[in-house]
């Protein structure tokens, strides 16, 4: 199906919200979003505050969308490398291999990620759109699938339940990703996935 070519006025808001979106990150990420006004993301991307405004209702309105934006970028990559392979160890390669590739294109959005959901969650983060936690949801179940999968094949030693081995994944890879972020240099995110992958394939105990 054939996309309807925008007009120059389309473009230009197009590159207008952009330009608003990216001023925000960047300030987002210097100052955390409590310590951020309206005013100061208008003044930063150049534009009157009413104009800012006619594009968000609310600072909430424009982080939500922000958020939004940058999850869906995240979700198709994750997405796409999973799907390069049919072989469940390969998959799930990719996938600690492809996050580490994403979050370090997005240190910005990362840092605001990682400081706003430290801890406590406050009501911007716990009111998530609906599609982010749908999307979220159905990575984690093909996450799960994938452990499955390969239990089914005999691949994986049937040790739990896939869905929360898909959550321990998801976790031990953000922790690196965590401590990548504080001392980038003491504790860079591997470059060979199975840095990260091993904790849950080789376990703790020795015999």
């Amino acid at each position: 199906m054939e996309h309807k070519k925008l007009s120059r006025r389309e473009r230009e808001k197009l590159a207008q919200r952009r330009e608003m979106l990216a001023a925000a990150l960047e300030l987002f990420s210097e100052k955390g979003y409590h310590n951020v006004s309206m005013q100061q993301i208008a003044e930063k991307a150049e534009f009157a505050i009413g104009t800012l405004y006619k594009f968000f209702n609310s600072k909430e309105d424009l982080y939500q969308a922000l958020i939004l934006e940058k999850h869906l970028k995240f979700h198709e990559a994750l997405t796409k490398a999973v799907a390069e392979t049919d072989d469940e160890v390969e998959k799930l390669r990719k996938y600690v291999q492809a996050k580490g590739e994403v979050f370090r294109a997005n240190v910005s959005m990362i840092r605001i990620y990682f400081a706003e959901t430290q801890g406590a969650r406050y009501n911007v983060m716990a009111n998530s759109s609906a599609e982010i936690r749908h999307r979220r949801r159905q990575f984690m179940e093909d996450l799960a699938a994938i452990f499955e999968s390969g239990m089914k094949k005999k691949r994986f030693k049937r040790i739990g339940d896939p869905h929360h081995l898909a959550v321990a994944l998801d976790s031990i890879s953000n922790a690196f990703l965590f401590l990548w972020l504080e001392e980038p240099e003491q504790h860079p995110y591997p470059e060979d996935p199975d840095t990260v992958l091993s904790i849950l394939f080789k376990g703790l105990l020795d015999g």
